[in-house]
Parts: structure tokens; C-alpha cells; sequence
């Protein structure tokens, strides 16, 4: 692997990351010089990081515009919450029966960080450097978690497929809960990860594979209510065409 492609490799984390956690929000141009100045590299792995990010559908190149962090329609993000859904279920249901108290120890520890990046979130102010950090903890505790069954149920296919749809909503979870309504959903989402666990320990595939499924798509109605308030606030994170 040449130079050049092991630094577009780094690139592309970092760029990814930042996205996922929402501190560069749909429609964000990313400048190829700008880019090339903050990490001190030549256009050739910047261009090349970010050709990857385009092939993991996270942003894309828009003639005489430049790069864009990609802008999905309501429409396309419930499309990819529900591949994710079928297939999330899908790697719970078979991981139920491979998992040893070893694995399950590990969701534990897993839901517990994600229970406390959950509290933090929702009780912390939503403005500034803190937010941004608060948010990339829970998004990467709640991938966390997931990626424990993910693992156990050693599916690579299924795992690759999902793990592409996550991307593809996860840049537009800038997640400020500002209202009881939305705590509620918060407090939801961290109850549904303890009933799959619960279901796991039952090694129950049937029953994980149906709170799996609930679970992702209760995340969708989580996100919508975000993203309705950020567009009440001014903040456009979603085109609204397909409402």
C-alpha cells in the first residue's frame, strides 16, 4: 500500500467521523485546498479520501460545485433505516444462539456506556465544542453496542450491508433533545437495547430478532423529532421535499 493511500485511509476517518457525529452537517462543502492545508498532504489522497467517502455514500460530487456531505430526502432516509432494520434483526436473531456470558457481559458494559453518553447528551447544554463531542460519544456508544452483536453473529455480508445503511443517516444525526417528547424517545431507545439484551440471555433469536427490528425503526421516529426541531430552529438538516 503506497503513501499516498494509507494517508487517504486517515483521511477518510477522520472526515467520517466528523460526519457521523454531525459536525459537518448535510450540505457542507468540503474544499479540496481547504482540506489539503489542515491535514499538510498534496490533492492526490485528499481526492482519493474522498472518492472513498462517495463510495460509503456520505458525500457527494456535485458538477462545477465541488464535494457536498450528501443531503438525503425523508424518503431515503426511511428507506435506509428499514434495509437497517431487516438486517440489524436478521444478525441479532442468529447472533442469540452463539453468544456466550463472555459476549454478553460485553453488551452489558457496551449498554452502560451507552446509557451514560445518553444522559449526558440530554442534560448537557446543546451549543458549542461540547455538543459536538457529547453527540460523536452516543453516536459511537450506540454503534458500540450494536457492533457487539454484530460480531458474535459473524455474518460479514449482512454486517457490511447494514453497517452502509447506518452510514448513510448517521451524518444527519446532530442529536438535541430540547422537549419532554423527545426525552421520551431517548429514554425508549436505551430501554429497547436492555430488552435485546434481555433476549439474548434468554438466547431467544425470535424475540431478539423482533426488538431489533422495533428498536431501529423507533430510532427513525427518535431522529425525525430531531430533525423537526432543528428545522424549527432555522437549522435545514433533511430536504423537506419528500415529507
Amino acid at each position: 500500500m503506497s503513501l499516498d493511500s494509507t494517508k487517504a485511509d486517515e483521511i477518510a476517518l477522520v472526515v467520517e467521523e466528523a460526519i457521523v457525529s454531525g459536525e459537518l452537517p448535510p450540505g457542507t462543502v468540503l474544499r479540496q485546498e481547504q482540506l489539503s492545508e489542515r491535514f499538510s498532504v498534496s490533492r492526490t489522497p485528499i481526492r482519493e479520501a474522498l472518492r472513498r467517502l462517495a463510495a460509503l455514500g456520505l458525500v457527494s460530487f456535485v458538477p462545477n460545485r465541488g464535494v457536498r456531505v450528501r443531503t438525503l430526502s425523508r424518503d431515503e432516509l426511511w428507506e435506509a433505516f428499514l434495509v437497517r432494520a431487516e438486517l440489524e434483526s436478521l444478525a441479532t436473531e442468529i447472533a442469540a444462539p452463539k453468544m456466550t456470558s463472555d459476549d454478553l457481559d460485553e453488551l452489558e458494559r457496551a449498554e452502560a456506556e451507552f446509557s451514560r453518553a445518553t444522559q449526558a447528551l440530554r442534560s448537557r447544554p446543546r451549543e458549542g465544542d461540547d455538543r459536538w463531542r457529547l453527540t460523536s460519544e452516543w453516536v459511537r456508544a450506540n454503534h458500540g453496542f450494536h457492533d457487539v452483536i454484530y460480531r458474535v453473529a459473524s455474518v460479514p455480508m449482512i454486517e457490511r450491508l447494514a453497517k452502509g445503511a447506518r452510514r448513510s443517516f448517521s451524518g444527519h444525526a446532530v442529536w438535541g433533545p430540547g422537549g419532554s417528547d423527545v426525552d421520551a424517545l431517548y429514554e425508549r431507545n436505551d430501554r429497547e437495547h436492555q430488552a435485546i439484551i434481555a433476549a439474548l440471555r434468554a438466547a431467544n433469536p425470535g424475540g431478539g430478532r423482533a426488538l431489533a427490528r422495533e428498536h431501529v425503526l423507533h430510532s427513525y421516529e427518535l431522529l425525525v423529532h430531531v430533525l423537526d426541531q432543528r428545522e424549527d430552529n432555522g437549522a435545514t438538516l433533511v430536504s423537506a421535499a419528500s415529507r
